[in-house]
């Protein structure tokens, strides 16, 4: 992980123009206008406003008043149309933008705000999942994917391997490096996640070493390639397994019996009320058939209410022993896996940064460029959460992100705004909240 620490959000903004401009620039002759750094800092404060007219908005401002926020809080000279930066954008892979990302986690890590993410046994959590980022039934490029319905439609999609660092009862949660997957993994989801997954491991696993992390994943990743690759990278695992898709591993802890089968109960208040947990649990059970199959410990989850009634129920492997002391943390810390479809694609999708519409398809990398952008200003967003505490106060009084994108387009479409301090202070004036806050 790199050395140098950037403290503040003007200080990651500065070191993402240098990454930007350090993007390929294929034009030859006159054709130089804009420079790369504007091109890349131009589509980037596109996600990061959550404005598709940013940039047009920007260029009235800049035709009325002689000057614009695009200048002021992106620090572009010039601003160019939406169709330029597509073109010399299109063959840049999104891995150029990676050192971003990995300024932001080193920032987080070197300020302790990592810390408190720390559960079983002093580690992180990084969970894994799959998720699209683009479809349609017209346009496509040769990096897209395809679904081939009965009917014989055909849905072409982009889709990539998300990995975030989670934590139980923390709301966040933090992007690290993604990987895309393209039609050569595979036809299949499966296949197509499993080696992105492979992949992302390989590449990866050094830059989160120091991280101290355990991996987590659903069903799929539950098998013995990953569970030894993952091992073999130097991270532990935690994974969902079913019943359906494991019959080996659970005819034999179904066959088990106290003491290899351990159980443990306990109860919980929520609420007015009383809710069970009831966790079964075994160690070095075959997780397939055969003399050389992997030996994992296992361990489940039954919750029922105060009426008895099972509200959730669910299964986990793991390569940590485990004992009535720390099953309970286990499952906590493999439950916590939901929280990439909750705090993350979920929140990209439907919390305001659009994730699945096409900004823009190209024929080579723009689609999945854009993808990573669009991740790398919800890490911006999750950094200045941690580091701004006015920012941090104006998300909090406001009653969704998506109001924050509302708020933030139209003031920035009507209102100059010299740097990010002063946009933000204006927000806390109007909202009447931290310094501007009435005495009651």
């Amino acid at each position: 992980m790199s050395a140098k620490v950037l403290k503040t959000w003007d200080q990651h903004l500065l070191h993402l123009r240098g990454v930007v401009g350090g993007f390929a620039d294929r034009r030859t002759g006159d054709n130089l206008k804009y420079s790369m750094e504007d091109i890349g800092l131009g589509a980037f404060s596109v996600f990061f406003t959550q404005c598709p007219s940013f940039l047009a908005h920007q260029k009235t401002m800049q035709q009325a008043k002689g000057r614009s926020n695009a200048q002021s809080l992106f620090h572009l000279e010039k601003i160019p149309c939406d169709n330029h930066l597509r073109d010399l954008l299109d063959p840049v892979p999104p891995e150029k933008l990676f050192p971003c990302y990995d300024q932001v986690l080193e920032s987080l890590h070197q300020a302790g705000h990592l810390e408190s993410w720390r559960g079983f046994q002093d580690k992180l959590l990084i969970a894994l999942d799959g998720t699209w980022y683009c479809s349609s039934q017209k346009i496509h490029c040769p990096n897209c994917s395809c679904l081939e319905h009965k009917s014989g439609d055909k849905t072409y999609y982009h889709s990539a391997i998300t990995p975030v660092i989670v934590a139980p009862g923390h709301e966040h949660a933090i992007p690290l490096r993604a990987e895309f997957i393209t039609p050569q993994d595979g036809h299949t989801k499966q296949d197509c996640e499993m080696a992105a997954a492979k992949r992302w491991l390989e590449k990866n696993a050094a830059q989160y070493a120091a991280l101290r992390a355990i991996l987590l994943g659903d069903d799929i990743y539950a098998h013995q390639p990953s569970c030894r690759r993952t091992q073999l990278h130097g991270f532990d695992f935690i994974f969902v397994c079913k019943p359906e898709s494991h019959t080996t591993l659970y005819n034999w802890v179904n066959l088990m019996q106290r003491p290899q089968l351990g159980v443990v109960k306990e109860r919980v208040k929520v609420g007015a009320h009383f809710h069970t947990y009831a966790y079964r649990y075994a160690n070095d059970v075959p997780l397939a058939e055969g003399d050389d199959a992997l030996k994992v410990n296992w361990c489940e989850v039954t919750v029922t209410d105060h009426k008895s009634k099972v509200i959730y129920r669910n299964g986990f492997i793991t390569n940590f022993k485990i004992t009535d002391q720390n099953v309970a943390a286990i499952v906590a810390a493999g439950r916590a896996r939901w929280k990439i479809e909750n705090e993350n694609n979920n929140t990209l999708k439907t919390k305001g940064y659009h994730l699945e519409h096409n900004f823009g398809h190209g024929q080579m990398h723009l689609s999945s460029l854009l993808a990573a952008m669009n991740i790398l200003a919800f890490l911006y967003h999750t950094f200045l959460s941690f580091t701004d505490e006015h920012y941090r106060l104006i998300r909090a009084t406001l009653p969704t992100r998506k109001t924050f994108f509302d708020d933030l387009r139209a003031l920035t479409r009507y209102m100059f705004f010299a740097n990010w301090e002063t946009l933000m202070d204006f927000m806390l004036r109007g909202l009447e909240i931290g310094p501007y806050a009435k005495p009651p």
